[in-house]
């Protein structure tokens, strides 16, 4: 079965086309009018293996707040659609990822309740022009949609990039371990017999 998706959303104050491939070869076709948001999304495509093309027109005169948030919406539900009734699956995925002297971990489980635990501080408010609190907005959004428990570490750090970047590979490595199908697994990993 192909774990495809793919997603529109559009609003006054965005308008996105996303598509996803859980089953890919880390390659990205990337549009999001923020740059910070399209590199972070480049390696978390390749770093997950996923196929990702997201092609995103938003307020970004205001600033990268909407077009942010909305991208997490799309690739929460795009995740959410292409794992269909999640028969198979690992369910979840732990990673941790060093990036120079910044170390993140995330640890996903696809169990239907959404919920972000965001612990550690970046030391910037701006990446660029990006507004680092947006990494949070973005997560909980995506956890939010996909209806997946995110929880987000950073053990430590000093240049924001790095630790934003470490968080994202995180996140791709855990995920890419949780959408895997085992075929020992018979069904759905859960004792309720439903995600």
């Amino acid at each position: 079965m192909e774990r495809v998706a793919k997603v529109e959303r559009k609003t006054n104050e965005t308008n996105i086309k996303l598509a996803l491939a859980i089953d890919g070869e880390g390659s990205s076709n990337l549009e999001t009018g923020v740059p910070f948001l399209t590199h972070m999304l480049d390696l978390f495509t390749k770093h997950g293996q996923f196929n990702l093309t997201v092609d995103a027109k938003g307020d970004i005169d205001v600033d990268d707040h909407h077009t942010t948030e909305d991208i997490g919406i799309c690739l929460g539900q795009a995740l959410r659609e292409a794992l269909g009734n999640k028969s198979g699956i690992k369910r979840y995925g732990n990673a941790f990822v060093p990036m120079d002297e910044a170390l993140a971990q995330v640890v996903v489980d696809l169990s239907n309740r959404p919920h972000l635990e965001m612990r550690g501080e970046f030391p910037a408010q701006k990446v660029g022009t990006f507004d680092t609190e947006l990494v949070h907005e973005f997560l909980w959004k995506l956890a939010l949609e996909a209806r997946m428990n995110l929880h987000v570490i950073v053990h430590y750090g000093k240049n924001t990039h790095h630790m934003i970047e470490a968080v994202f590979k995180a996140l791709a490595r855990a995920l890419d371990e949780a959408t895997t199908v085992d075929p020992r697994i018979k069904g759905v990993p859960s004792t309720k017999g439903m995600l």
